[in-house]
């Protein structure tokens, strides 16, 4: 903590810091800090149950509402897309085909086409012939308003301009300039006074104050703020600290008030209550089923193969032994269980006949 000096050497102010700023960072930090750590406690709080909540409510539901939301709104527009409006599309572009783009291509074919042919050498054999005549005559005829143009309006206001509105126009802009510098000038005394009177009326007190007033109130301003700020921080971080703390001891309580007795009842008492069931009950249980299903699968075979030892007899019976077949010996069926070895080298229960122990 920055509160906290070693001991044995005098506090030293920073190099750069006056005593106005070591006399305002300590109470300043003291009140910062007795007011930021209910402030971060109760933030702290705020952040576990937020993270818990989240994990158990927000997102549960986020997922429900999303799988809803698909089951209601995108499904839906999925099917009706597949199964709906893309065979109506392809439908519609079908007929569009049919009863539109093949009568447009026929007509573009066998009727538009001989048209623009027939057009076109009305154009090359009559059309351009008489245009070229209506060319010629037009030009004659521009040409001869393009001359009368020139003799009747082009030379005569060449010379008055020439004559006349030049000689008027140098007057005229030569009285105009006069008037604007005789303005200027008056305009620039009248700006130089004002400009000295408001120097002296309105900017000197101003930067008067704004040099010996405000900005010593400004410097000793932003000490205070910035000296606020670094123990805001220096607060903030000693409450979360201090919220650790405590987060941690009532952790602790609780693990040692509920959580420890729960794991201790179930490690007790529990477990062996479960063993007793498990080996008492269960595993009896489990085997007598056991026991039953293969007694059971065993009286199946053996009626499987008494009738197919009937239906044998009664075909040799009707229809006699096949032409060259040899005679066949009567066999009784064998019935052993298919996942326990027979013989000898059958490893019990009761015997100690394994690949490790035997002889």
């Amino acid at each position: 903590m920055d509160l906290e000096k070693p001991a044995g050497r005098p506090a030293a102010a920073p190099a750069g810091e006056g005593c106005l700023v070591v006399a305002v960072r300590v109470p300043v930090r003291i009140v910062v800090l007795v007011l930021v750590v209910p402030v971060r406690m109760v933030w702290d709080a705020l952040a576990v149950a937020g993270r818990f909540l989240n994990d158990t409510v927000l997102r549960p539901l986020g997922r429900a509402l999303l799988w809803m939301g698909r089951a209601v709104f995108v499904w839906p527009f999925v099917g009706l897309w597949r199964y709906v409006l893309v065979p109506l599309g392809l439908a519609l572009a079908w007929l569009g085909r049919v009863l539109v783009v093949l009568p447009a291509v026929a007509l573009h074919r066998h009727v538009l086409v001989p048209l623009g042919h027939a057009a076109g050498w009305l154009y090359a054999r009559v059309l351009t012939p008489v245009g070229r005549v209506l060319a010629a005559v037009g030009g004659a005829v521009w040409a001869g308003v393009v001359w009368l143009g020139r003799c009747l309006v082009v030379v005569p206001s060449v010379w008055l301009y020439r004559w006349v509105l030049t000689p008027v126009g140098r007057a005229v802009a030569w009285c105009a300039g006069g008037l604007v510098w005789l303005v200027a000038t008056i305009v620039s005394w009248v700006g130089r006074g004002l400009y000295w009177t408001a120097r002296i009326l309105l900017v000197l007190p101003a930067l008067a104050v704004w040099r010996w007033v405000l900005v010593p109130v400004g410097r000793v301003l932003a000490v205070v703020a910035r000296e606020v700020g670094d123990a805001l921080g220096h607060a903030w971080r000693i409450a979360g600290h201090l919220s650790l703390a405590v987060g941690r001891f009532l952790g602790t309580v609780l693990r040692w008030v509920f959580v420890e007795p729960v794991r201790r009842v179930y490690r007790s008492v529990l477990t062996p209550v479960g063993h007793v069931v498990r080996d008492a009950v269960l595993r009896p249980a489990a085997e007598a089923a056991r026991a039953v299903g293969r007694a059971t699968r065993q009286a199946l075979a053996a009626a499987r193969a008494s009738v197919r030892e009937t239906r044998a007899g009664i075909r040799r019976a009707l229809l006699g032994e096949p032409a060259g077949a040899p005679a066949r010996a009567e066999r009784k069926p064998q019935f052993t269980h298919r996942r326990e070895p027979t013989g000898p080298e059958a490893r019990t229960l009761g015997s100690s006949t394994t690949a490790l122990t035997k002889d």
